[in-house]
């Protein structure tokens, strides 16, 4: 792969037109402008990252974690710019120096395809199809299909809703460029490739779009598989940041919610650093006097720490990350003292965090709210001629097929409703479906 070919201005679905723009953005800023005045960013506001919606302690949701990655994504594809360039003098006439606009746009976009309710959204919708009321829906489906739907993926909606007209006025959605959209495909292969782990990049509607995105890029086709491409390269700094970014923020929001102590929380930062690198921040601290502040100050200083590391680590690898041949993510590359520090957070957190009695609530919570929605709504599609079937399809929005002719794309029209509810419209659907709110008067 080379970099000329990987950056492209090129629009989704504005391939034929050439527009002459008198204004300053690029065509990259442009794709960040287009995603934070869109309606599913905006929804992101009201969808679970990991802990439940706040009541009075302010923690992430989707949208200020989306706001924080794009931070540090741009701050990454900055840098690595700017080292590049200086490798790669003759690189001067490409859109290198546009790497920062271009993961910022990716990483806003990254988890518009999640469902309501966190990770235990894209549980509850596989799990429906593969262990309940849903199973009896495969004899209807191909084997591709059936493989979309039990190993359902946000990541792969993202690249379905960004693809899709839900959004506008043209043909082709957001028309986001070819570069942006290629960035956060982490998983470049289809579902039937996935395995055991439930990820892959497109549902079986989207093959022919990934694949016309990643040919014009020039994107490295394995010979593994008819479908299965390398990373594009720009992917492995929008997967840095989210690595960066939901660890590090998870453990300031689990000492916020005293889920984590105030020593526990520092030491786990500080370990990040040299014991003489430590003095100094600790000789930082002695001058803030919030708690808050104090950790928000360690806090930021990782951020830096992490993102210098994940930088030296794709230039150094350039020619691998290029080659298609480099295995695993950034943060697996990173030195070892910082490394080391990783794991212990990733080590904390799953035991003091993600297993919190208030975390499995929200998951138990949001797996029977969307277990139930899926099941009257796809019942609905699959026997619309019944009344309380068109009650129910009635509510639907037009922007969704709802009444697609195959089994399968109806089903997707459902999971595209579902999946783009915030947890509490999904949550108010919910009650009033089982007659326990009603409108009011």
């Amino acid at each position: 792969m080379n970099w000329h070919t990987l950056l492209s201005a090129k629009r989704f679905g504005l391939e034929e037109l050439h527009l002459e723009r008198h204004e300053n953005r690029s065509e990259f800023q442009r794709d960040y402008d287009r995603l934070v005045f869109s309606a599913p960013f905006r929804r992101l506001q009201n969808k679970t990252q990991v802990f439940p919606l706040p009541g009075s302690i302010f923690v992430h949701n989707r949208l200020t974690h989306s706001l924080e990655v794009s931070c540090v994504g741009r701050s990454l594809g900055n840098d690595v710019a700017k080292e590049l360039l200086s490798l790669h003098p003759e690189l001067s006439d490409s859109y290198l120096s546009e790497i920062g606009s271009i993961v910022s746009a990716a990483c806003l976009a990254h988890d518009l395809g999640n469902p309501p309710f966190g990770h235990s959204g894209e549980r509850a919708i596989s799990t429906f199809f593969s262990e309940g009321a849903g199973i009896k829906l495969k004899e209807g489906l191909t084997e591709e299909q059936w493989n979309d739907l039990t190993h359902f993926e946000g990541n792969a909606n993202a690249f379905r809703l960004l693809t899709h007209q839900f959004e506008g006025r043209r043909k082709g959605g957001f028309v986001l460029t070819y570069s942006t959209l290629a960035s956060i495909v982490k998983y470049p292969y289809a579902s039937s490739l996935a395995g055991k782990k439930p990820k892959f990049g497109f549902f079986t509607t989207e093959e022919e779009s990934f694949r016309r995105i990643a040919d014009e890029l020039g994107m490295k086709q394995l010979q593994s598989a008819p479908l299965r491409y390398a990373r594009h390269p720009l992917v492995y700094l929008v997967e840095a940041a989210d690595d960066i970014c939901y660890q590090l923020m998870d453990i300031e929001d689990a000492h916020k919610l005293k889920l984590l102590t105030t020593e526990e929380t520092k030491g786990l930062l500080l370990s990040y650093f040299h014991p003489e690198r430590q003095h100094h921040r600790l000789e930082t601290l002695r001058i803030v006097s919030d708690t808050n502040e104090q950790i928000a100050y360690l806090r930021s200083s990782v951020i830096g720490l992490l993102i210098r590391e994940c930088v030296e680590v794709f230039v150094t690898h350039e020619q691998e990350i290029l080659d298609g041949t480099f295995e695993g993510s950034l943060i697996d590359h990173i030195s070892p003292l910082p490394a080391s520090a990783y794991r212990r957070c990733a080590e904390v957190s799953l035991q003091k965090i993600y297993r919190s009695r208030d975390v499995l609530d929200i998951e138990l919570a949001g797996f029977r709210v969307i277990s139930t929605l899926l099941e009257l709504m796809i019942e609905a599609v699959c026997s619309p001629e019944k009344a309380y079937s068109r009650l129910l399809i009635d509510r639907v929005s037009s922007q969704y097929s709802i009444h697609a002719t195959g089994l399968y794309e109806r089903i997707q029209a459902v999971l595209d409703y579902i999946s783009g509810m915030t947890d509490v419209f999904a949550l108010d659907l919910y009650r009033k479906i089982n007659g326990n709110s009603l409108p009011a008067v």
